[in-house]
């Protein structure tokens, strides 16, 4: 997909959280191209783009990559001035966590000349079908929490590495937030996941304003640590719920802020089923961008966990953490008015089975693999 966004565009930038893997597809990439990597926290590459113009006169024939560039943001504008002068593609490659400023640049400093790719930590999908879910699910998809020794060293690296995130990456991100206040918010935002948001007494908790909390959660949003899934609104008879649901992007961040360090404390914790939730729900968003996520909960209590929407063309989902998983009254019912393309459960079921006449229970990885094959 780099490659081929490569192949079109003056300018790509894979945005992602911190230490999922961006220099490292980077580094991949730039081994088979003539190209110069500079990364923006090291004070003597920072020292070469002192001339930016003369930096990238002088490279001109090949790929730049600009790595942590939410350091320098001024560098936009001066990147879309050296684009329009020479539009061939394949000409820069921006790497970098999200930030306000990013974020904002990249829209509109160069809007029509740069492609966004999100780069997310490891998905299921991109797990090898013999390795075991249960892992995954405990340590999330962060590849040094994924693959580490065993689950202490993944819970340590975790812990290490919402701290840093509090301590550092905040502030050198742009947003002034406290870090004890950020980490209670993180932590209660944690014990909501799966839920719909009440703002105003998530305020009241945090004796802090709705616009602030709001401008907290934005934050969070941005540098991919937190999901709000939009209610879907289709034209039925009923009340709908209208606030978005919350979740935390990454099971493993989630857990610990849970203080949960392994799988039979997972098991164990009362929180169990929205965790589960939380996962499968982050694996089929982000597996299927081109897909318009939502949930759907009437007034009366009936409710679907994910609706995929594209072109008026519907998929629908319900999480159980069961072995015998059973679909609720509710959702039989929205499936049967909404009539959508594909209804799953997804459970923690050994293999496949059609539990009723276009409904199939299955477990995540499988039913994953069924989905990214039909991505159109």
């Amino acid at each position: 997909m780099l490659l081929r966004r490569l192949s079109r565009s003056p300018a790509v930038a894979i945005l992602g959280p911190r230490q999922c893997g961006k220099s490292t597809l980077a580094r991949h990439v730039l081994r088979e191209r003539d190209a110069v990597c500079l990364d923006l926290q090291d004070r003597a590459d920072r020292a070469r783009l002192a001339e930016p113009e003369l930096f990238f006169d002088h490279h001109r024939q090949r790929l730049i990559c600009l790595d942590e560039i939410q350091v320098l943001p001024e560098l936009f504008t001066l990147l879309r001035a050296e684009i329009d002068r020479d539009r061939r593609p394949g000409r820069f490659l921006i790497l970098g966590s999200a930030s306000r400023d990013l974020i904002r640049q990249t829209n509109e400093s160069l809007a029509g000349r740069i492609s966004q790719l999100e780069l997310t930590p490891f998905l299921l999908s991109e797990v090898p079908a013999e390795v075991d879910w249960k892992p995954y699910w405990v340590r999330g998809g962060f590849p040094e929490s994924l693959l580490a020794a065993d689950d202490q060293d993944s819970f340590d690296w975790r812990e290490d590495f919402i701290r840093t995130f509090l301590e550092r990456d905040i502030p050198s991100l742009g947003f002034g937030v406290p870090a004890p206040v950020m980490e209670r918010l993180w932590r209660l935002l944690a014990h909501s996941n799966g839920q719909t948001i009440n703002y105003s007494k998530l305020a009241g908790v945090m004796d802090i304003s709705t616009a602030t909390l709001k401008r907290y959660l934005a934050m969070l949003e941005q540098t991919f640590m937190i999901r709000l899934l939009a209610p879907f609104e289709p034209n039925l008879k009923k009340r709908l719920v209208r606030s978005p649901k919350l979740y935390l992007r990454d099971s493993g961040i989630l857990n610990t802020l849970l203080d949960i360090e392994d799988y039979d404390g997972l098991l164990a914790h009362p929180k169990a089923g929205d965790i589960w939730e939380a996962l499968v729900v982050e694996q089929f968003v982000a597996s299927l961008p081109r897909w318009r996520p939502g949930f759907l909960r009437t007034s009366g209590g009936a409710e679907i966990d994910l609706v995929l929407e594209r072109a008026g063309r519907l998929r629908l989902f319900e999480m159980k953490l069961s072995k015998a998983p059973r679909p609720s009254r509710g959702f039989h019912e929205l499936m049967r008015v909404l009539t959508p393309e594909q209804a799953m459960v997804i459970a923690p079921v050994d293999a496949p089975y059609e539990a009723h006449a276009g409904l199939w229970v299955m477990p995540p990885g499988e039913a994953l693999r069924r989905l990214v094959e039909k991505r159109s």
